[in-house]
């Protein structure tokens, strides 16, 4: 399946709001934004319904994409009332894939509704999609999210990343590929930035510089071994080693949660209730 021909826009990074959001730094979506194959005619809609966002997620995102790696898109529609209101369940979740000069393309959209349902869940996934520095397509409903993604983060987001490190760990040790290892250090390295400076950085590469008890040098070997091959093992690791660093990243992890400012609750649930209801509307 191809996507439409639209009229294209330039990448764009929403405006930060007074004080401050919690997007990535400039040189992070700089240095994504090298590595990605040319993303041609950004996408409008979904299954016939407007787009109010789209941004890349996965691999090119997290700082490690391969030569053969497919580009993962992410991003919010908008349904009519009419699909919300009656008896039939609405399908609040589109997907789609092609292909272009050779490159697989994989979109996967949410209805707003369901988006900020699971925003207020502490559900890094979607945050991080949000706050991606690698923007597809935007609108001003995309803009106020990001301007009020700074009142959903918690310190139970912790508990996200240390989830999603465990499953990623187990996973590396059921296959022996590098990407879930990569996954693994990715998220225990975000949830550790995420508590101490109230920023959502999903990049590996940038990570390993802004957080100290990274095994900097171990990473960046792995993300240039990850480059040749999306499914290849990791070569010259010690897994004994790396269960060392994982376990010492997950106590990283717990302090920074427990000596963390954020708050215990979000506190955007009147706000992003009053967006939903006006851009509904």
């Amino acid at each position: 399946m191809t996507p439409p021909a639209l009229p294209t826009a330039p990448q764009s990074v929403p405006q930060p709001a007074p004080g401050g959001t919690a997007l990535h730094p400039l040189t992070a979506r700089e240095r994504v934004a090298a590595q990605l194959p040319p993303l041609g005619n950004p996408l409008t809609e979904s299954d016939g319904h407007p787009l109010l966002f789209v941004t890349v997620s996965g691999a090119h995102l997290y700082g490690f994409p391969s030569r053969d790696s497919d580009v993962d898109l992410r991003g919010v529609h908008l349904l009519p009332v009419d699909d919300l209101v009656g008896l039939r369940a609405p399908e609040e979740t589109h997907s789609r894939m092609w292909v272009r000069d050779e490159v697989e393309w994989d979109l996967v959209t949410h209805d707003l509704r369901k988006f900020v349902r699971m925003l207020l869940r502490r559900n890094g996934y979607v945050l991080e999609q949000l706050l991606s520095p690698l923007v597809v397509g935007s609108s001003p409903t995309h803009a106020e999210l990001v301007a009020l993604s700074p009142k959903v983060l918690t310190r139970h987001h912790a508990h996200h990343y240390r989830g999603f490190a465990r499953t990623q760990w187990r996973l590396w040790e059921k296959t022996g590929e590098l990407k879930p290892l990569l996954y693994t250090f990715r998220v225990l390295l975000t949830g550790v930035h995420l508590m101490r400076s109230h920023q959502v950085l999903a990049h590996l590469p940038t990570l390993v510089e802004e957080v100290p008890e990274a095994p900097r040098e171990e990473l960046l070997h792995l993300v240039a071994v990850k480059e040749e091959a999306e499914k290849g093992p990791a070569v010259g690791l010690d897994p004994e080693r790396a269960l060392r660093q994982v376990e010492a990243l997950h106590q990283v992890l717990d302090d920074a949660e427990r000596d963390s400012t954020l708050p215990q609750l979000p506190s955007g649930h009147e706000e992003l209730h009053e967006l939903l209801v006006r851009v509904r509307s």
